[in-house]
């Protein structure tokens, strides 16, 4: 019965480890359409197929109504940026790359700046048109947080938005003294919005956030960061100088109810892909582990953070301590089994017992025993004890020790029968040749 317990529980655990470890798939919400961010979720689509944790992508508008299907519950990750309003129940998975803030100024007249006006401060741009480049308003958010932060009224400053496919465009027709762009230092949408406007209107004039540490303490989903010289290709000296301005992530971010098994496992498998990602999208995706710090932005998903400081658990580190317990509670289960069944078959022990008594008594008067009819019926008494002894040990009333000692005496039982009968042979030649010869001499 303790055996069959055993080895219920190791399959029970077999089953559980099974279920527990068996492939999840994962919903990201994640936009707009053609996006690097919608061709990055494909790539890692694509590298996730044999893992334990695959993804199917949930196309979107945008980063806002990707936090909007994370915050509905109609997806488990998102594709977000820091700077938005973030899901209250949303965790950081990983940086998915650092954006940094742009803002230059060709160096030729643009429209409706004033002859020799030049722009060279954030302050200066009141009352100039801004081409801001981006499909949604974050990036207009952005500037007016920039402005407000150097005292411009937003409201005095004609900002005009237009989709990164029209950035040539815009920048040809020259219909604006200042532009906007956000996104990684090495961005190509941003490198060639330079080139052109370096080479329809002049040498762009890189405009310096100075106020960037400032902002930062303002509005903590931005930081303070630098631009490299040099940063933009076409040439060294774009710019000829490093620039201060302000950066933002864009995370992978987690419904914080998610199982902290499969984000950890979802970490581990993102960071295993990271040089496959970078290589094939070095202009979006720079992975980063997130901040597991408490007072973070975007606070790491339990399941990350263990990921990243090592303290990742196992299937065994997990349940070890249910599975000792388990196996603890079998064990006293199959005691208390093994001793309820020895209870509820007191009686044929008792039986049997008595039964044994019942052959050493038998011993001694087959010993005695003058008949050999009586000796017969004994041995027949003897031939059903055994059968009903033999019926106590397959029961488990009595273990292989009773049975060897019951078997010691019923060989007693039939060696005293034997020796019995051989006896009672003898005395009845005994006596059938004493009668034959007393015969013989009264004839005489």
């Amino acid at each position: 019965m303790t055996i069959a317990l055993i080895l219920g529980l190791i399959g029970a655990i077999a089953a559980g480890y099974y279920f527990a470890m068996r492939p999840v798939i994962l919903k990201v919400a994640v936009g707009p359409a053609n996006s690097d961010d919608v061709k990055v979720v494909q790539t890692l689509t694509q590298a996730f197929a044999r893992g334990y944790v695959r993804l199917k992508p949930i196309q979107t508008e945008g980063a806002v109504a990707s936090a909007d299907a994370l915050a509905k519950g109609n997806a488990d990750l998102a594709i977000i940026r820091g700077d938005l309003d973030v899901p209250k129940d949303a965790q950081a998975v990983a940086i998915l790359r650092k954006n940094v803030v742009v803002i230059w100024a060709p160096s030729g007249k643009g429209r409706g700046r004033k002859s020799g006006a030049k722009i060279t401060k954030i302050v200066q741009l009141a009352g100039h048109r801004i081409a801001v480049f981006g499909r949604t308003e974050a990036n207009v958010n952005l500037l007016k947080v920039i402005l407000q932060q150097y005292g411009v009224d937003p409201g005095k400053v004609d900002i005009v938005q237009y989709p990164t496919t029209e950035v040539a465009e815009a920048i040809r027709s020259r219909k604006a003294d200042a532009y906007l762009a956000a996104g990684p230092v090495n961005s190509r949408i941003t490198a060639e919005a330079i080139a052109v406007s370096a080479k329809e209107a002049g040498e762009p004039t890189f405009l310096s956030i100075d106020l960037a540490d400032a902002i930062a303490q303002n509005h903590p989903a931005y930081e303070a960061a630098e631009i490299p010289a040099g940063a933009f290709s076409g040439s060294p000296d774009r710019p000829d100088d490093e620039v201060k301005t302000i950066s933002f992530n864009h995370y992978i971010v987690a419904r914080k109810g998610l199982s902290d098994t499969k984000v950890a496992t979802l970490t581990r498998q993102l960071f295993a892909a990271r040089q496959q990602l970078m290589a094939e999208f070095p202009f979006a995706v720079k992975i980063e582990t997130p901040d597991t710090d408490k007072d973070a932005v975007i606070p790491a998903h339990p399941g990350a953070a263990a990921y990243v400081d090592g303290e990742e658990k196992t299937f065994l580190d997990k349940y070890s301590d249910y599975i000792w317990w388990v196996l603890m509670a079998a064990s006293a289960t199959g005691s208390l089994g093994a001793w309820f069944a020895g209870y509820l078959k007191r009686d044929e022990r008792t039986t049997n017992s008595h039964l044994r008594e019942r052959l050493f008594d038998m011993i001694a008067q087959a010993r005695h025993s003058d008949s050999a009819e009586e000796l017969d019926q004994l041995q027949s008494e003897a031939d059903a004890i055994l059968r009903d002894t033999l019926h106590c040990f397959e029961h488990g009333a009595i273990d292989q020790s009773g049975l060897i000692a019951f078997n010691i005496v019923l060989e007693q039982f039939h060696r005293a029968v034997s020796d019995r009968k051989l006896l009672m042979s003898t005395m009845a030649q005994n006596l059938q040749r004493a009668s034959a010869q007393f015969r013989a001499a009264g004839t005489l």
